[in-house]
């Protein structure tokens, strides 16, 4: 699939187009997203809260969407990191690309499990933290572990996978894939949400 990089700074856009593009794709694809509507502020805050922005130079996103922690993302990051984000939508991918240009952006079409692949084609390193909105728990179980286990494979030693969801499904997966991982709750988000910090991955190469 294409990738495209962003060149310049971000630019405002309506709260309310946005949130029209993501419930008219939600309706299209309800697999593929997990809320009707873009995350709240108070979610965003929470899943960020464990990032370390003074020292994070990678950071991957699957499933930005209209770019609802995109953009706050690229607001808290270091001028010299890097955000890559994956999406598998090619109208989100439009979005991001037309809207939300930042040098230190690259948007993948791609899908989450051949994260590694992007970064080392990127020439980028592991990613300090990886991000994923993506709806893990409706998904096949066999494509839960891949996507668990190449998020395991392309972070650092000592890198988190930030996971938000609607549902715990996922959550047997992820404690298969890591050592740690850490659950929290945002009930002021439609719909209530869980998010999972995970990290000392058992990794299955070097």
């Amino acid at each position: 699939m294409e990738a495209t990089t962003t060149t310049s700074a971000p630019r405002a856009r309506s709260r309310a187009l946005d949130t029209f593009l993501f419930a008219s794709n939600f309706l299209r694809h309800p697999h593929m997203l997990g809320s009707i509507i873009p995350s709240s502020r108070c979610l965003v805050d929470a899943v960020l809260a464990p990032v370390d922005w003074s020292k994070s130079r990678v950071i991957v996103e699957y499933g930005p969407g209209v770019g609802t922690f995109t953009a706050e993302i690229l607001r808290r990051m270091r001028d010299d990191a890097t955000l890559v984000v994956i999406e598998t939508n090619r109208d989100f991918v439009q979005l991001l690309v037309d809207g939300m240009a930042d040098k230190r952006l690259v948007v993948e079409h791609e899908s989450a499990e051949n994260v590694q692949e992007i970064l080392e084609r990127r020439g980028l390193a592991r990613a300090d933290y990886i991000l994923s909105g993506v709806p893990l728990g409706s998904m096949p179980k066999w494509l839960q572990s891949a996507i668990a286990v190449a998020s395991a494979e392309a972070l650092d030693s000592r890198g988190e996978f930030l996971v938000y969801q609607f549902t715990s499904r996922v959550l047997p997966v992820l404690r298969d894939t890591f050592q740690n991982v850490r659950r929290g709750f945002e009930f002021r988000n439609l719909p209530p949400a869980q998010f999972f910090v995970c990290s000392d991955a058992v990794r299955t190469s070097p």
